[in-house]
């Protein structure tokens, strides 16, 4: 079975991907190669930042690999904190900051749009691609669920009555940001 590093130290997002593509192929994280730094992400978008990740994967280890970038962006609040959505409430913040920093910021906002999306990088066989999955939904008042991580337990999507924090798993491997980006990659895998 062909190997693929995740250029990310996100358990999480690992775990999301591994269960998307465990009949496909074998996704190895950076850990698993022993690379404990954080990868700086100042790109402008997230393609940026999941190239940057990737590249530097790539450049290390000369092995194939992807990473990904994802951004929460709000409508009230100009698109943010899109780009910056990891370190919203400042460097080092918890997930829990973020969720706060934004409840705080929409206490009073009637127009709760908006959307997630992830931009994965794909470098393999020396080429570069790009693959975007993009969720709409709205911003709840006050968290719901206990699963998932990030803005999971304010986000529901569209057509649901439920965040997805208060969604499985495989429920929430179904409809996500990250999913669709994920069935793009696999697409573009079974067919290359």
């Amino acid at each position: 079975m062909k190997k693929l590093v995740f250029a990310s130290g996100n358990k999480h997002k690992l775990s999301e991907i591994a269960n998307k593509l465990v009949n496909e192929l074998e996704v190895i994280s950076m850990r698993d190669l022993g690379f404990e730094d954080e990868i700086e992400e100042p790109g402008a978008t997230l393609a940026e930042n999941a190239e940057i990740k990737a590249k530097h994967i790539k450049e290390l280890y000369s092995i194939d690999c992807f990473a990904d970038d994802t951004g929460l962006e709000i409508e009230a609040l100009d698109g943010a904190p899109g780009v910056y959505s990891a370190r919203f409430a400042g460097e080092g913040c918890s997930f829990d900051d973020n969720v706060q920093k934004t409840l705080d910021l929409l206490a009073d906002e009637p127009n709760r749009k908006a959307c997630f999306r992830t931009v994965i990088c794909l470098i393999i066989n020396n080429e570069t691609h790009f693959f975007e999955g993009r969720v709409d939904g709205e911003i709840s008042t006050q968290r719901f669920g206990t699963d998932g991580f990030g803005y999971d337990p304010i986000f529901r999507p569209d057509g649901f009555e439920k965040t997805f924090a208060e969604m499985s798993q495989s429920e929430k491997n179904q409809v996500s940001h990250r999913a669709l980006a994920v069935d793009k990659l696999v697409g573009f895998l079974k067919s290359n």
